[in-house]
């Protein structure tokens, strides 16, 4: 474009153009240097012989033209000429140049309205040879206003491709709202997930934790995290007691059904284990059952445990044989042979073999849960009965109906205040349980003085039981195992009276084959004292007292023989 305006101003001398500024598109604007004054020309008027003038506006008035002046000098001796032509639409009028001649017409100024441009200037020129101003509106606001190109308006002017290119944009503004809009409903969406995943997450860790089956937090592993979700557990238990009918000796169990948890647990309980009696006094859980019976030793084990046992079921020897032939014999991993008591030469085949899966009938199953081999730990029959326990469960149908029905079939005498319904309910839990797997056998620590450990105390009364052991304190008073062996049955309820009243403890040993002399024996040097002690209250000399084994529990064993003398009070 630029070389149009280069072009144009070679044809004429280099002086009589100057450049005057740039338009809106950067194109150079030129005007023309006047030229030496020249004699005025007579102005061609095409219409003057017609004798009236060009009227742009179309009024319909006549007027007298003035003679045509090029140069727009004013010099015809007509009516003062209106300005200029301003081809660049500045608005403003050009002042008269020095000599009386106005501002020369640009010659390039007709460029701004030609050819193909985008915006055009909404202005209305005055023509050069009109008379004066017309008397029209707008003739009229132009005249009294002063026009500045910042003023006018610039129309876009149609084009051909204009109305695709607006659609084309709408459409692309269109586009890119709707992408952003998906964007941020997927936002919501993928926030909304998160926020739905994060709380499923926390309620299904909350309550692995209140179960206590979160790995890492189970309640052997924490401390007062699960404290709180274990004693919040609810447990229903009874206890049982399986009577030898034949041989003599109980073997005692706690059956535990987890509601909260979903757990079942056979705990084994020694015979060694030390409750307080009803009168005070310190005994073992066996003589606890033989002497105080099951009320009394329900409530011993509840005080030593920190538990709260809801009946006690009564199974002797018979009634186990029945209940295994009722459920259809046992599975059981069996630790030891056991011989067929029955048998009457001692080669013959045992009754029970060694192994895994052993099938074992009613009678197969009594002999392994009452068996103690020779030289075996107190213990081992107990654990053998744990196992026919569980085999039990496992075999027992899981329909309380069905299960009561067994029970009842059974006919074994309750005792108040669980009835055969319950009873029966209560095993039909339980064996659900060991038929999923969710079931086990555990035994209660104990130590050789009868005492509960830290590790039973931990492992078994705290998880499984949810209470708290308490088991007699063996400071309170010495105890003194006492067993007659002076031939009078009597002595021993005598014995007792007077060492009670000497504030010592009594513990009840039994009875063994007459003896001439009585005993009194300590374990440790600190009893030494003490048993001297024990001598002089029973009236027995102080020889009688040595070191030597004292039964379990005890601080002193005594044994009655023929010698010892009652007192008379």
């Amino acid at each position: 474009m630029n070389d149009r305006y280069d072009a144009g101003a070679a044809g004429y001398e280099a002086d009589q153009y100057e450049l005057v500024g740039y338009d809106e598109y950067g194109r150079p604007m030129y005007r023309q240097v006047p030229p030496p004054q020249q004699p005025p020309q007579q102005s061609y008027d095409p219409y003057a012989q017609q004798g009236y003038g060009y009227d742009p506006y179309a009024t319909g008035r006549q007027q007298p033209a003035p003679p045509y002046d090029p140069y727009g000098s004013g010099d015809t001796g007509q009516q003062p000429t209106t300005p200029g032509y301003d081809p660049y639409g500045t608005g403003t009028h050009h002042q008269q140049q020095a000599g009386g001649h106005s501002a020369p017409y640009d010659p390039y100024g007709r460029t701004a309205t030609s050819g193909q441009q985008h915006r055009v200037a909404e202005q209305t020129a005055y023509i050069p040879h009109q008379a004066g101003p017309v008397e029209e509106p707008m003739a009229q606001d132009r005249g009294d206003r002063d026009y500045r190109t910042e003023q006018f308006a610039f129309v876009e002017e149609p084009d051909s491709d204009s109305e695709d290119v607006i659609d084309w944009l709408k459409f692309t503004e269109n586009r890119t709202e709707r992408r952003e809009e998906a964007r941020r409903r997927a936002r919501a969406r993928v926030i909304a997930l998160v926020v739905v995943l994060a709380v499923a997450a926390a309620g299904g860790v909350g309550y692995l934790w209140y179960a206590g089956k979160l790995p890492g937090l189970s309640s052997s592993d924490s401390k007062e995290g699960t404290a709180t979700a274990v004693g919040a557990q609810k447990r229903d238990v009874i206890v049982v007691h399986l009577h030898n009918t034949k041989k003599g000796g109980t073997s005692t169990a706690l059956l535990v059904d987890n509601t909260t948890t979903k757990q079942g647990t056979t705990v084994l309980l020694p015979n060694s284990l030390a409750l307080t009696g009803d009168d005070g006094s310190t005994t073992t859980l066996a003589k606890s059952v033989d002497d105080d019976g099951s009320s009394g030793t329900r409530d011993a084990i509840d005080t030593v445990l920190g538990t709260e046992i809801q009946g006690t079921w009564r199974l002797d020897t018979p009634y186990l044989q029945n209940l295994v032939d009722l459920v259809g014999n046992i599975e059981v991993d069996t630790n030891v042979d056991v011989p067929d008591p029955a048998a009457k030469s001692k080669g013959a085949a045992p009754l029970v073999r060694k192994g895994q899966d052993q099938s074992l009938s009613g009678k197969m199953a009594v002999a392994y849960a009452t068996y103690s081999g020779s030289g075996e730990a107190p213990n081992a029959q107990l654990e053998r009965f744990g196992q026919v326990m569980q085999a039990v469960l496992r075999k027992l149908t899981s329909d309380t109906q069905g299960a009561t029905t067994t029970v009842q079939t059974l006919g074994m005498i309750i005792e108040p205040p669980l009835t055969d319904k319950d009873l029966g309910a209560f095993l039909a839990k339980l064996a659900d349980l060991a038929k999923g797997g969710d079931y086990k056998t555990a035994l209660l620590p104990v130590q050789t003085d009868g005492t509960l450990s830290a590790q039973a105390s931990a492992s078994v009364v705290k998880d499984v039981l949810g209470g708290t052991a308490k088991s007699p304190d063996k400071d309170a008073a010495v105890r003194v195992s006492v067993r007659n062996a002076s031939g009078a049955k009597g002595n021993t309820d005598k014995a007792r009276v007077v060492l009670l009243n000497g504030g010592f403890t009594f513990l009840e040993g039994g009875s063994a084959s007459t003896a001439a002399t009585s005993e009194v024996v300590y374990a440790d040097a600190a009893d030494k004292e003490n048993a001297t002690e024990v001598a002089k209250t029973l009236g027995l000399s102080s020889a009688a007292v040595a070191k030597g084994d004292v039964s379990a529990n005890a601080d002193v064993s005594v044994v009655l023989g023929q010698d010892y003398e009652p007192s008379a009070s």
